[in-house]
């Protein structure tokens, strides 16, 4: 059995029988922060609650790492996340990773540009109004994969 079957099999078997959403997510994350920012400290601390083993490096480049990771300018966020084949630009929330792992589109990442407020580690606010964006992993520009918008009611 390849690999990828086995996973979206026992992913599969977990979601049926209760598993936590989170059952298909990768197991390790290297993120890449400024050593003095906080926001990028409570983002981690989320994605670890979510089940992540995270290898979190400590850098005063990150400008090397997204262009060794090809962040498009416009996209770049406060920190960056590499997972699997993917990276995790800014402070992308927790539905859309978990979307991302779900459906496994062929991109390079997600990427939410900035430091919007309320953004998961920038408050988490329910009230919260951003985008994250795809990078396509061939030719294409960005493109909106999720509107994140205040909750209603």
């Amino acid at each position: 059995m390849h690999r990828r079957s086995f996973i979206a099999s026992a992913a599969s078997a977990l979601a049926f029988c209760g598993g936590r959403a989170f059952a298909v997510a990768p197991a390790k994350m290297t993120v890449y922060k400024d050593p003095n920012c906080g926001c990028c400290h409570e983002w981690s601390k989320a994605m670890a609650a979510a089940g992540f083993s995270l290898d979190v490096r400590d850098t005063d480049d990150l400008a090397a790492v997204k262009a060794r990771l090809r962040v498009p300018a416009d996209m770049q966020g406060c920190h960056t996340a590499v997972v699997e084949e993917y990276y995790l630009e800014g402070h992308v929330p927790l539905e859309a990773v978990q979307r991302l792992f779900r459906e496994r589109p062929p991109l390079r990442g997600l990427a939410v540009p900035g430091m919007p407020p309320g953004s998961l580690g920038m408050g988490d606010d329910p009230q919260a109004s951003y985008d994250v964006y795809a990078i396509p992993a061939g030719t294409g520009a960005p493109y909106v994969l999720m509107e994140i918008r205040p909750r209603k009611g």
